[in-house]
């Protein structure tokens, strides 16, 4: 039979809320800074520095604007695919060591915030515009920040540490 409290104690650990923090303060820094720009852009870029600009742009694909489509059942397949990959990354690290735990709660964290924007906006804003010259890279927002941070963890760590 299964037991609801040896379940539960396993997953209210001090390390899992810690991780739980993690995400919490990732997601509401993305919102934040959503927040900023979506009440204070005007059509303008804001022209930071040589090298980034704010410039607000709308994303319907996930990372980068890969797999934008125009069709309504796309975005909501690519959106299912997203929760699913999410409470599949939540699962995960309940079983992790914690240097996963802790990087997975980076993506998760992350991943919520342009969840968030997906469900709320149709399409997830995107404005940090890094660029040199006439060369710019994808434009980004915090969430994909935090996002790229904890995937390239998980893959150093894994070349690095061998189980």
């Amino acid at each position: 039979m299964i037991n609801l409290k040896e379940i539960l104690n396993k997953i209210i650990t001090k390390n899992n809320l810690y991780c739980l923090l993690i995400i919490v303060i990732i997601f509401f820094l993305d919102r934040y800074s959503k927040i900023k720009i979506l009440n204070s852009y005007s059509d303008n870029i804001y022209y930071i520095n040589n090298f980034i600009n704010f410039d607000l742009v709308w994303n319907t694909g996930i990372g980068f604007g890969l797999l934008s489509f125009d069709s309504n059942l796309y975005y909501n397949l690519i959106t299912i695919l997203i929760l699913v990959v999410i409470i599949s990354l939540l699962i995960i690290s309940l079983n992790s060591d914690n240097i996963d735990k802790i990087t997975f709660s980076i993506i998760i964290g992350g991943a919520l915030g342009n969840f968030y924007d997906r469900i709320t906006f149709k399409a997830v804003p995107d404005f940090i515009d890094l660029h040199y010259g006439n060369f710019h890279w994808f434009t980004f927002n915090v969430a994909d920040i935090f996002i790229t941070i904890g995937i390239f963890s998980f893959l150093i760590k894994g070349f690095l540490i061998k189980n």
